[in-house]
């Protein structure tokens, strides 16, 4: 019936020809035949009404190109897998989508669950740090005691995947080798902590470690271009004058101990700017627990073979034995440090996954903080008024570096 009414038949077209206008030679190029427009005019012309309005509909002309489409889409999903990829203190640009993530969350039971995470990072690295301590100063072999702590990190990576708690990445073999150097200088950042504590209390080695702020800003200024703000710099005063008064007070201050640390900070904060400078694609299955568990595999391959050429298999029960040393105590002490050293990395990119990079790294600062007052009170460090008051300054000026890294440039 509406098809009566319309006029239409099955074998009406649905446009019906109309007579063009005579041309009128004067009247210019717009009214000139068909035939004898240009070719785009008229092969655009020719298109189904619904493929022509399709291409003209949402854009501003055939010059700016689409505003939307898959190639936009594709270039969006880039850009998102681009931003994630950034490592944990690597800079603040993805800081406003893990805020986004956190009030998203939301809600009381979010709240509960973040305030557990913090406390359990806080609670292995008091362990790791106790325990580690305790076996390095009887046992003075600081690349088989990290050897086995990638082990075990090894084998619970190896028993998480197979188990399904936590997804098994894919991952070619070009993502490989550009998270390669990312495992050489995580390799060293964690021998050369382990060298450190063995030589000095563990509160100095962090005292020392909490200069990672300048060798960060540094770093990135050499090799990314990334020039810091006036208030960054100001904030690494107080940091450098608090770790420099601290070491000279220090009661069991040694240049070993002491280079250790800074060489720790250096390999680890050239971790990050490696991260920012090759910017490891990653695919949905290789989120951040994933990228620290392929670096933790390969660095057990990469210290293994170092460990048997330096120091030979000094971790056998006959020799643990003929040093006068306690073989279970040692054994259990060692496993202890291992887990809480895995665990306590893996809860840390927990965290870094539901708040933003700087809330992260205030959280760091007190981490610091928290540690270096329990070994002291656990090992009963001695401690003068001048060293507590250069690592209270030390630390006080992290958490103005954490705090003015939110501060952005103003653009011209």
């Amino acid at each position: 019936m509406q098809s009566v009414a319309f006029g239409l038949s099955p074998s009406t077209p649905l446009l019906r020809s109309r007579r063009l206008p005579r041309p009128n030679p004067s009247a210019g190029s717009l009214f000139r035949p068909l035939s004898h427009q240009p070719s785009p005019i008229r092969n655009a012309l020719s298109r189904p009404p619904t493929l022509l309005s399709s291409r003209l509909i949402g854009t501003r002309g055939w010059a700016s190109g689409p505003s939307s489409g898959p190639d936009r889409e594709r270039a969006e999903v880039l850009v998102a897998r681009a931003s994630s990829s950034v490592p944990e203190s690597a800079g603040g640009e993805s800081s406003a989508a893990a805020t986004a993530k956190t009030s998203s969350g939301g809600g009381l039971l979010g709240t509960l669950l973040l305030g557990s995470l913090f406390g359990l990072w806080y609670l292995f690295n008091i362990y790791f740090n106790i325990y580690n301590k305790q076996v390095l100063k009887v046992f003075r072999y600081p690349l088989t005691i990290t050897t086995c702590q990638f082990t075990i990190g090894t084998v619970l990576v190896l028993f998480m995947w197979m188990t399904n708690l936590h997804r098994r990445p894919k991952i070619s073999s070009s993502q490989l080798a550009a998270i390669l150097p990312l495992a050489m200088v995580h390799t060293l950042g964690n021998l050369f902590t382990n060298m450190s504590l063995g030589k000095v209390a563990v509160s100095f080695t962090h005292t020392i470690k909490a200069m990672e702020p300048f060798f960060s800003v540094l770093l990135s200024s050499l090799f990314l271009g990334e020039l810091p703000t006036v208030w960054i710099i100001l904030s690494l005063v107080p940091i450098v004058g608090g770790v420099a008064l601290a070491s000279m007070t220090e009661a069991s201050f040694n240049w070993a101990g002491f280079w250790s640390a800074m060489a720790s900070n250096v390999t680890f904060q050239s971790r990050n700017v490696l991260s920012k400078k090759l910017m490891v694609k990653k695919e949905e299955s290789l989120d951040n627990i994933n990228l620290f568990s392929i670096i933790t595999i390969m660095s057990f391959f990469l210290l293994a073979p170092v460990t048997l050429f330096v120091e030979g298999t000094k971790f056998t029960p006959s020799f643990v034995q003929s040093a006068g040393l306690n073989v279970k105590q040692l054994y259990m002490r060692s496993l202890i440090a291992g887990l809480c050293f895995h665990a306590y990395q893996q809860v840390s990119y927990m965290i870094l996954a539901k708040v933003s990079p700087v809330t992260h790294s205030v959280g760091n600062c007190v981490k610091r903080v928290v540690v270096i007052v329990t070994s002291v009170l656990f090992f009963k460090t001695p401690v003068s008024f001048i060293n507590s008051l250069g690592t209270g300054v030390a630390l006080a000026g992290v958490f103005l570096y954490s705090r003015v890294k939110r501060i952005k440039p103003k653009t011209a």
